[in-house]
């Protein structure tokens, strides 16, 4: 993975800190796979509710699919194992088996694709507590080797699929469902149409 690519894809709401930490793991894993087109996304947002909170929602994988708009499904196999389905573009969708590869108790989650996904990733979501009555910092790094290199990801950008962008809005999303109890409809600069 190039430290362009890296660069590109750190061009995010996360602090410094955050995307210096998240651009080190995206190395580690893409090297450890053998990526050689890996792609990084990196996010941090603040989330005024209790750590453990945040993390019991998002360990029970089945929720995933209440605030990502193109995750259909998440079904777990085992404690170690899930099954996703997501959206792609063209009215298709992909899916493939995901691995928990580590997981501490409030604190980290982190995965993998199964071998033979069809889309190879891995990641992990952190939780860190806030500043002083702020709630709870989520970040997440995301490293995946996008089907058809380059062409893939220009696909899927015109398709509004793009990983960084939807890492994005999600993130918003499960703030918003955490802190709400719902997610705004409303459109968002994100959503706005690319010319």
């Amino acid at each position: 993975m190039s430290d362009e690519t890296i660069d590109r894809a750190l061009q995010s709401d996360a602090p410094l800190t955050a995307a210096v930490h998240q651009r080190d793991i995206g190395h580690e894993v893409a090297d450890e796979h053998g990526w050689r087109e890996a792609a990084l996304v990196g996010r941090t947002v603040t989330i005024n509710r209790p750590r453990a909170e945040l993390y019991a929602f998002w360990r029970d994988f089945r929720n995933l699919a209440l605030f990502m708009e193109n995750v259909e499904s998440v079904t777990p196999i085992d404690g170690q194992r899930s099954r996703w389905v997501v959206k792609a573009p063209a009215g298709k969708t992909v899916e493939w088996d995901s691995l928990l590869t580590e997981e501490v108790e409030n604190e980290l989650l982190a995965w993998e694709s199964a071998p033979d996904a069809d889309i190879k990733n891995a990641g992990r979501i952190e939780f860190k507590d806030g500043p002083p009555g702020r709630g709870t910092e989520i970040t997440a790094t995301i490293v995946y080797e996008p089907p058809g290199g380059d062409i893939g990801k220009l696909i899927a950008k015109l398709f509004q699929k793009e990983p960084k962008i939807q890492a994005r809005r999600e993130l918003r999303r499960f703030k918003q469902l955490m802190e709400t109890g719902e997610i705004s409809t409303a459109k968002t600069p994100d959503a706005a149409p690319q010319g």
